[in-house]
């Protein structure tokens, strides 16, 4: 069952982190929600929510470097987020390519690895420039992969990987007998990356709103109440305490003392 955390507690980063590196998770998926109603209780416009949100991604993305985590995945932007105001959705665009040019440094200084995942339709193509110039950017990079999931859906991303493995079957190269989990994992757009263990979400939901569908079979959810602009540090390592002290079984059982 996922763990709620409240927001009554106003935690604070600390310098140093308890948990070993190897209970710590490898790969953290983040459903970074709650930018427009935390700019709606300061009495601002919803933008400022996602303006202020990107500060949030900002300290998570160093943080997990400095934690040694192997992948950070952010929910971005969802396929069904175009529903939203056009005001809006320009905003989004302008934060994205903007956060692709500043944050070039920081991503750099930390040895950062960049992957975008989801379709490109939509996006504007001077958006796409700027996200391609920092994946480049970043390629030899050897740290933590920083993975942006951009007008991403799950459901999409599994139909896509369908019509590859139709395809490939219709061309002859792919035999229905030979088809198996790992067929379809290999074309997913996060193929040759490991599956999320620890899926965390803001704002107090609880639902996984079409994320990472496949990947996140047995991930372990943690929700906090804490709206993303409000996120820091502490916040992450209360999760990845949470993260060390579960028992994960992946469908087994708990592991019995031998009798005497």
């Amino acid at each position: 069952m996922p763990t709620s955390q409240s927001t009554a507690a106003q935690p604070t980063a600390t310098p140093d982190f308890d948990v070993p590196p190897e209970q710590r998770p490898r790969h953290i998926a983040v459903i970074m929600d709650g930018n427009g109603r935390w700019a709606q209780r300061q009495g601002l416009p919803r933008i400022e929510g996602h303006r202020r949100g990107v500060e949030s991604v900002r300290r998570a993305a160093e943080e997990c470097a400095r934690l040694k985590i192997g992948q950070l995945t952010l929910y971005c932007l969802s396929s069904e987020n175009w529903k939203r105001p056009q005001e809006e959705l320009d905003f989004l665009m302008h934060l994205l390519q903007q956060y692709m040019i500043e944050e070039r440094s920081t991503l750099m200084r930390n040895n950062m690895r960049v992957s975008v995942i989801g379709r490109r339709d939509g996006i504007p193509d001077a958006v796409q420039r700027e996200m391609d110039k920092t994946i480049e950017m970043c390629g030899g990079n050897t740290g933590t992969r920083l993975c942006l999931a951009i007008n991403y859906g799950g459901r999409a991303e599994l139909l896509d990987a369908v019509r590859r493995v139709a395809g490939e079957v219709q061309a002859g190269t792919l035999k229905p007998a030979e088809l198996n989990e790992q067929t379809i994992g290999d074309r997913l757009y996060t193929a040759g990356m490991d599956d999320p263990d620890l899926l965390i979400r803001t704002a107090g939901e609880m639902r996984i709103s079409n994320f990472l569908l496949w990947q996140i079979s047995y991930a372990e959810l943690w929700v906090t109440d804490r709206c993303w602009p409000e996120f820091r540090e502490a916040d992450l390592h209360r999760a990845l305490r949470d993260f060390a002290g579960r028992e994960r079984r992946f469908g087994g059982l708990s592991p019995v003392a031998c009798p005497e």
